[in-house]
């Protein structure tokens, strides 16, 4: 027979709780008078300048720190009864029994946002000795690694901050908290929260991304709201092997009816060859999104520039891609970045007028105005090539860059219809994406001296994309829920009648 388990001071009456929360109070007080009173007393008896202040303002802090650290050791102490005999004397859990351990154990290192404490709490050891012990008060608490919930929120916030580093957590822990963790340590809490936040991680980007599309269908313009992908690769270095490899990251983000954009949902995956981990989360999200959204669908954009991964994501994946509910075909407008094609047209000035002449400057910028324009595309190319006539000889050099820029713009004019994306708030650029890859890894993974494992890439990114995609609340919260162990219960074997034993 099984019932749940709980801890704390249920059972107890109205004054039973008032007293030994009173108690809890006053014991905890009684630690951190002394420091109050020291410091105020040293700052009245000093000449006031700044200095004192500081010191005075400083001391305070750490008062109240210690004060706080008090209550929190003193109060989750109390959760469990000091007499073994009122607890549960057999737990399961998953299909395995465990049996109480009369005496209690300490958690001498269990991090807090007041400091370190030590937590007494009483184990249970499993029937067959060899699962490893559960204690279930820092099971019902979300304590793991020996951190609580509210520390490891800000450890993965800061991780997950740009110019962080493992160096520079450990030593704000060390100095504004007085918590000392190790590399290790900290590495482990980090990979807990990124392989447990990134679980849930799509379900709050499709939420924060239908509260965007609610919020662009009820915003005032002349045009429909736009939904807009983008991806793009960056270099990053491997620890393991020292190469530099083509890490990757995208973008969704929608656009209100006057052409603003609201909001941004970002991805990122460490160096993958095929990059196939981010053609799948990509097309997860995407689905899902359209699987919710009840509403009329926003104009469909893919902007990005022409590299393979880019390229092939939209010919064998978008283009292809049917709504989950109706089963018709999604229609996309692909878009080439524009500032990719500039370098083009600014390529092909060179190659024609020579590099940084008047007459190049002349043409690339008439060309790059031209092309916003109305078959703008074939304005450039006929220019171009009308230019190229005038030009009796060429270096082979120059007649090679002139070849390369133009074979890139031929094939790719149907997706640079500038003015058309133009008129409809359709982004021409991909300087979102391209931010992205800035914010996500060149900010946070490519600081000085700074190499990285795939995993410890992962990581990092996991939780950052989370981070800038303003889910962070929402995911930690639904973490903390899936902490709690609803499969701890109390075992009691059940009776066996009279008449039964007697048969």
């Amino acid at each position: 027979m099984v019932h749940r388990i709980d801890i704390g001071l249920g059972p107890a009456t109205t004054a039973e709780r008032t007293r030994i929360v009173e108690q809890l109070v006053e014991q905890s007080w009684e630690q951190a008078r002394p420091l109050l009173v020291s410091a105020i007393q040293r700052f009245l008896s000093s000449r006031v300048s700044p200095t004192t202040l500081l010191t005075f303002e400083l001391s305070l802090v750490s008062a109240v720190r210690e004060l706080g650290r008090a209550l929190l050791a003193a109060t989750l102490n109390s959760l469990e009864p000091t007499d073994p005999t009122l607890h549960p004397r057999d737990l399961m859990q998953g299909g395995i029994g465990f049996r109480r351990r009369n005496e209690k154990t300490a958690n001498q290192n269990l991090a807090t946002c007041f400091g370190t404490i030590t937590l007494y709490r009483r184990g249970y050891r499993s029937w067959d000795g060899v699962e490893r012990s559960i204690f279930p008060a820092e099971m019902l608490l979300g304590i793991c690694h020996s951190t609580t919930p509210a520390l490891r929120d800000w450890i993965g916030r800061f991780m997950a901050d740009a110019g962080a580093s493992q160096d520079a957590v450990v030593s704000w822990l060390k100095a504004s908290l007085s918590v000392t963790m190790s590399v290790k340590r900290l590495r482990q809490v980090t990979e807990h929260l990124s392989d447990a936040m990134g679980e849930l991680r799509q379900v709050h980007q499709v939420q924060r991304l239908l509260d965007l599309l609610r919020e662009a269908g009820n915003s005032r313009g002349s045009r429909k709201p736009v939904l807009a992908v983008g991806r793009d690769g960056i270099t990053l270095r491997q620890y393991a092997n020292s190469l530099f490899e083509v890490a990757t990251a995208a973008t969704i983000s929608v656009y209100d009816r006057a052409g603003k954009r609201l909001g941004t949902v970002y991805l990122a995956w460490p160096p993958e060859l095929g990059q196939a981990t981010m053609d799948q989360m990509l097309t997860d999200i995407l689905l899902e999104l359209f699987e919710e959204w009840t509403g009329p669908l926003p104009r469909l954009a893919y902007v990005s520039d022409c590299g393979s991964n880019e390229s092939g994501y939209f010919e064998g994946i978008l283009r292809k891609m049917r709504h989950p509910r109706t089963t018709d075909v999604l229609h996309w407008i692909r878009v080439v970045d524009y500032y990719h094609v500039s370098e083009r047209i600014w390529a092909m000035a060179t190659a024609l007028f020579g590099k940084d002449t008047q007459h190049a400057w002349g043409w690339a910028r008439r060309m790059l105005k031209a092309l916003k324009k109305r078959n703008g595309p074939s304005r450039v190319l006929h220019s171009a090539a009308s230019q190229r006539k005038k030009i009796k000889r060429m270096s082979q050099t120059r007649q090679d860059d002139f070849d390369k820029a133009i074979n890139y713009l031929r094939p790719r004019t149907k997706f640079m219809r500038y003015h058309e994306c133009s008129s409809n708030h359709i982004p021409i650029g991909s300087g979102v994406t391209e931010a992205a890859c800035k914010t996500i890894y060149t900010q946070r993974l490519k600081l000085s001296g700074m190499r990285w494992s795939f995993e410890g890439a992962k990581s990092v990114v996991t939780l950052r994309t989370i981070l800038l995609s303003k889910t962070w609340d929402a995911t930690y919260a639904d973490y903390l829920k899936s902490l709690y162990p609803a499969d701890l219960q109390t075992y009691q074997p059940k009776r066996v009648s009279a008449a039964r034993r007697a048969a």
